[in-house]
């Protein structure tokens, strides 16, 4: 899929021929935030040209990582491709991976998760995406969400909002913007899996949570963040996450309005944990699920 605000890929051009060249890059990409946005756009573009070909491939190779979570074909050759145009596009940038690794240290570093929802991508379930972010000395500045078997992708920078597109629905670039909902007794809450929460010996901590709150699914993964980001969900909590699962998020809910920190109440987007919500929420939210 493209988006509003990034260029369009040539058909005529087979992006797997040359991953550094696409025509969509071509552009002149100075490194001023704009810029760095309309990149983080066309990676994604990138990105679904890679996954969504691969997303319920009947030839589609499924390992297990040392933590015993999936890893597919589709995430090395994705977050191969968008580390190869990086180095072409930013070549003085660092880069952390999901799947090749890299530092969140001090200057401009480009943070991917080819595939956010892998366990969802193997079993052929629509929910995933690929995250990008530029984080800058620390801070998140640039996030780009891309769903493309949902049709979907959310993108921010700093100072910029955030916005998303929605085909089906006709909507090429909506600003976002959080609730408005300011007592928990009203509130929307997602986790990600309740399960992980007991392994950690934490899940009184969500349930109470859960009592606090009017209503509460399993989202999960990039899906909600992107819903508080979209004013339709009020709290997403995480009791473990990596710093490629929240970079893009903290920024895209920044910029709609909202929050999101670790768990111990700091905005960073490698506290390990995560809680992000529409603002008014969150620090009544933090004092239930604190560490």
């Amino acid at each position: 899929m493209s988006s509003a605000g990034s260029a369009d890929l040539d058909p005529a051009d087979d992006p797997a021929d040359d991953p550094a060249a696409d025509p969509a890059l071509d552009a002149d990409l100075d490194t001023d935030l704009d810029a760095d946005l309309a990149l983080a756009l066309s990676l994604a573009d990138a990105a679904d040209a890679v996954t969504l070909p691969r997303f319920r491939a009947v030839d589609l190779r499924v390992e297990r990582k040392p933590d015993r979570t999936p890893v597919t074909d589709a995430d090395t050759a994705c977050e191969d491709r968008l580390r190869a145009v990086l180095a072409t596009h930013r070549p003085d940038d660092d880069v952390l991976g999901e799947e090749r690794g890299g530092d969140l240290g001090a200057g401009r570093v480009w943070v991917i998760d080819p595939i956010d929802g892998t366990k969802n991508f193997s079993r052929g379930i629509p929910v995933w995406a690929t995250l990008i972010a530029l984080v800058q000395d620390g801070r998140p500045v640039v996030g780009a969400v891309s769903a493309p078997a949902l049709g979907r992708r959310w993108w921010a920078a700093a100072g910029r909002g955030a916005h998303t597109s929605d085909p089906a629905r006709g909507v090429d670039a909506a600003p976002l913007a959080v609730s408005a909902i300011g007592t928990l007794e009203d509130a929307y809450a997602s986790t990600t899996d309740l399960e992980y929460w007991r392994t950690i010996d934490r899940q009184e901590q969500w349930l109470a949570l859960t009592r606090a709150c009017w209503e509460t699914r399993a989202f999960g993964d990039f899906w909600h963040h992107c819903l508080v980001a979209e004013g339709v969900l009020d709290v997403a909590v995480e009791p473990a996450a990596n710093t490629w699962d929240l970079a893009a998020a903290q920024v895209l809910v920044e910029e709609a309005g909202g929050r999101l920190t670790d768990l111990a109440g700091v905005a960073r987007p490698d506290g390990g944990d995560s809680l992000t919500t529409n603002g008014l929420l969150h620090d009544a939210a933090l004092e239930i699920v604190r560490r």
